[in-house]
């Protein structure tokens, strides 16, 4: 797949410590990370489509949760999409990967900031 990316956005990240008095009253939080894929322009003329990539996500882990949300813009050459359907299971995770690497970056740094210890590694 040909395509140029625009520069990754975090639109927001979050990192709480857990409340272990609320969650027994609220119920717990679960790990979630969900992939949007939204087409945006369909350029018949150039032979190009534009998505936007949404990465939302939340990681619980044991005394803390992150959460947020990060996008990217990419241009898709010599291909018109009609349907993010389109897309295998590899071109989503090709198209998802490099806010998949900000994620793990923002997470280690900043659990190594907040805990004075080393970060915390994802692993996805």
């Amino acid at each position: 797949m040909n395509i140029i990316r625009d520069k990754e956005f975090v639109n927001q990240y979050h990192f709480d410590a857990r409340n272990r008095e609320w969650e027994a009253e609220n119920g717990v939080p679960t790990t979630k990370l969900k992939v949007d894929f939204q087409l945006i322009e369909q350029n018949t003329e150039e032979n190009k489509t534009s998505i936007i990539v949404i990465l939302r996500f939340m990681i619980v882990l044991d005394h803390f949760v992150i959460s947020g949300a990060m996008s990217q813009g990419i241009h898709i050459l010599e291909k018109i999409v009609r349907e993010v359907d389109e897309f295998s299971e590899q071109d989503k995770r090709f198209l998802v990967s490099p806010l998949l690497d900000i994620l793990q970056r923002l997470t280690y740094e900043v659990t190594e900031i907040a805990l004075d210890a080393p970060g915390v590694n994802l692993e996805f």
